[in-house]
């Protein structure tokens, strides 16, 4: 048998370390291919500072903010946005949710509504001061006890007696019924066509 050159490796003797010259070990023409591995897709493990997983091609980290598979967030917190807001909460940019019991909240302030009519308080305020000057009616259905009660006792008090008196000092007294009555008039009208609260600062239905 001829001999290989001096230095080199007789490529029909085994490699006496049992691996080739690249330090693989010697493939077997009879044996099954081995199956690839699968890279790494999951989340680093944990391990002492400065550690770093092995490089994966195909592995993504999370984004920002957004939770992963399984309740794993790596950030410690849950997406900013896409939470729903909580029941009976009123969200941003004054878009009017259902709260408790159906009542609706206000668009431009926020506040839920009261249970009380504006419309009911308005036409209890204008009609009996309109027709009989008696004002406080629709302030007391509103819920504005303080108001409603001077209204009231002016009426009766002040105003009536001041009608009553006009006819014996020739109508002197009439500016007095007459300053009373304008009041009552003008505050249904605002309650009607502005924005009234009620006694707890709630804005009216607007039916």
């Amino acid at each position: 048998m001829t001999q290989p050159p001096y230095g080199q490796q007789d490529p029909y003797q085994p490699n006496p370390y049992g691996q080739s010259q690249y330090g693989q070990q010697p493939s077997d023409p009879y044996a099954l291919p081995a199956a690839p591995q699968q890279p790494m897709s999951g989340p680093p493990s944990s391990g002492p500072p400065g550690s770093s997983p092995p490089y994966s091609p195909t592995y993504q980290l999370p984004v920002s903010g957004a939770p992963t598979s399984g309740g794993y967030d790596p950030y410690g917190q849950q997406a900013a946005y896409g939470q729903q807001p909580a029941y009976g909460q009123q969200p941003a940019y004054g878009v009017p949710v259902l709260g408790v019991a159906g009542a609706a909240y206000d668009p431009v302030t926020g506040q839920p509504y009261s249970d009380k009519s504006k419309l009911a308080a308005g036409l209890l305020q204008l009609l009996p001061g309109l027709f009989l000057g008696l004002g406080g009616i629709g302030r007391l259905y509103a819920g504005n006890v303080a108001m409603g009660v001077t209204q009231l006792i002016l009426s009766v008090v002040v105003g009536w007696t001041a009608f009553w008196c006009g006819f014996v000092v020739f109508g002197l007294t009439w500016l007095v019924f007459f300053g009373l009555w304008v009041w009552f008039v003008v505050d249904g009208i605002i309650m009607l066509a502005g924005r009234p609260v009620d006694g707890q600062g709630r804005p009216l239905r607007p039916n």
